[in-house]
């Protein structure tokens, strides 16, 4: 093949300056935009409106370090970040948080919540999903491990968690296969099911009885294994087809293993004792492994990158948890009545995260680079009206989860020392007495009820006097040696002692209003200063401010 001739030195100049083109020798390659520039494209083309300015420093600083580590920055942190003048500090901080020990523990955390819902919590799963981020396994091999659990690889065998506890009974109550096959489809899909169990869906035309039947032949055949002590999956013999009928409609009709909007997996019939490929073991309890398994078809054919439902579903999370609403919302409700709020960016994203093979970290970062993630929470002057959160015009304000609340106290009142759990020589984290019962606490005070998807912020008066009242959060307040009271109750200059305490609790320098508010309730206090420390800390950490990542 010739080279292409060569082009004029004007329109070379043109062409490089307008970031179209490279020349490569006589050849000319093509510069494609970054995935951060074309996201900020789309969402200003179609914001139709003015949209708010970047968000200063010290608003960036504590959104990004939430996002990514899981609590507010520390003071240090804090100060340096905005005592430093480098225009590329962003891009820096962003590859600095997501290369740290805490975004694989925040991404755990996360993740657990979203895929658990508070049903529970084991060991061997919280390594497996902690081991996963660190090594920033690729998102469609962890689903892959969740949905056909390997017990005999010790690294992934917490996965079968994720089914073991769906598949536990709960008094005289049948195991909830139904809810299994709605959690599948939901969590992994964005589709919820569950009205389409007895007849089409009522409501939404997209979802048929066949697919969540279909979905629910993968998952119905499947039992806990009583052979071993850590959660594992058997599968039932599948020898036909899942039989049902519409309560509307009496026709009787029957399904493979099927996908939702897919095709069909036929049933294969063996001969009498071929069925096996792992022969079942009656003394040791275990059912044996058949040859033909709905789930490893399942783990197969659900996060494959020619599943364009799964990249999607993927990257509209990411795209929620990161900006604080779904391209399409709710999130479980991906259908035809309920658009993307912007069509071309979910298919551009979930396009580019296939072809980057499901790379998370690489995804997050893109999404924090942007200039859509970076926007101010402050409308912008000029607008008649409230913009709709779907144009992301503003940023919107995102509940901090029970586990950011939990960090960033400890970390703003500089406790964290005295509770955060190490790892020992083995790399793994025992049990923290002390941090496991404050946990349980914050989640008692703070998180939904177990099976109740979490993302709204719904304050509570029972949060409001859990931080009133409980004695272990009250004891964060006392000063005491290193934390954030004594080194207030010892800082005797006015400036110093306010900017100690707003950058601790709220990332920022305070305003000059705010240092002589702090100053008078000082010395209102007369000679009780630590007891006037204490209150100040206590109505920082419990405002608005504190407790919303904006």
């Amino acid at each position: 093949m010739s080279p292409l001739p060569r082009l004029p030195v004007v329109l070379m100049t043109f062409f490089a300056l307008s970031g179209l083109f490279i020349a490569s020798g006589s050849m000319l390659v093509c510069a494609e935009e970054p995935l951060h520039a074309r996201i900020d494209r789309l969402i200003e083309a179609a914001a139709g409106a003015t949209v708010a300015p970047r968000a200063d420093d010290a608003e960036f600083l504590r959104r990004v370090t939430l996002d990514l580590a899981g609590r507010v920055p520390s003071v240090e942190e804090a100060r340096a970040f905005l005592g430093e003048a480098a225009d590329e500090k962003r891009a820096v901080l962003i590859d600095r948080l997501l290369a740290s020990p805490e975004f694989p523990r925040r991404m755990r955390e996360l993740f657990h919540v979203q895929l658990m819902e508070r049903a529970g919590d084991h060991d061997e799963w919280t390594r497996f999903l902690e081991e996963s981020f660190a090594a920033n396994k690729p998102w469609d091999q962890l689903v892959r491990e969740i949905l056909n659990p390997n017990a005999d690889d010790e690294a992934t065998r917490g996965a079968a968690f994720f089914l073991t506890k769906r598949l536990e009974n709960y008094g005289q109550q049948p195991v909830d296969l139904p809810g299994l096959t709605r959690d599948v489809g939901r969590l992994f899909l964005g589709v919820d099911l569950q009205c389409a169990q007895c007849h089409d869906h009522l409501f939404i035309d997209d979802y048929k009885q066949v697919d969540f039947q279909g979905l629910h032949t993968f998952v119905s055949h499947a039992t806990i294994r009583k052979d071993v002590t850590f959660p594992a999956v058997g599968e039932k013999l599948v020898e036909k087809k899942t039989e049902f009928m519409s309560v509307f409609v009496k026709e009787a009709k029957a399904t493979g293993p099927r996908l939702p909007f897919g095709a069909e997996v036929d049933v294969p019939a063996f001969a009498k004792g071929d069925e096996f490929a792992l022969a079942p073991d009656r003394k040791k309890n275990f059912a044996g492994k058949p040859k033909f398994s709905p789930l490893a078809i399942l783990a197969e054919q659900l996060p494959a990158a020619s599943h364009a439902q799964f990249a999607r579903n993927a990257v509209n999370r990411l795209w929620w948890q990161m900006l604080g609403r779904g391209l399409v919302h709710p999130l479980d409700l991906h259908h035809s009545k309920n658009p993307p709020s912007h069509p071309e960016l979910l298919e551009l994203l979930a396009t580019e995260f296939v072809s980057q093979r499901f790379d998370l970290k690489w995804l997050l970062k893109e999404l924090a680079l942007t200039r859509t993630y970076q926007r101010g929470s402050q409308f912008p002057s000029g607008l008649e009206r409230e913009p709709h959160p779907d144009r992301y015009v503003v940023a919107i304000e995102k509940p901090l989860s029970t586990e950011q609340l939990l960090w960033s106290v400890l970390q703003a009142t500089s406790e964290l020392p005295r509770y955060q759990p190490t790892r020992d020589a083995n790399g793994k984290t025992p049990p923290h007495e002390r941090f496991d019962d404050l946990k349980k606490r914050f989640v008692a005070a703070f998180a939904n009820p177990p099976r109740e998807p979490e993302g709204d912020f719904a304050p509570s008066v029972k949060a409001a006097l859990f931080l009133s009242n409980d004695g272990h959060v009250l004891e964060l307040l006392q000063p005491r040696d290193g934390n954030l009271a004594v080194r207030l109750v010892r800082e005797t200059d006015s400036n110093q002692r306010a900017e100690l305490l707003y950058l601790a609790l709220l990332s920022r320098r305070p305003s000059p209003d705010e240092v002589k508010a702090v100053d008078r309730h000082l010395i209102e206090s007369g000679a009780d200063s630590r007891r006037a420390v204490s209150q100040l800390i206590w109505a920082l950490l419990t405002s608005t401010e504190f407790c919303v990542n904006h």
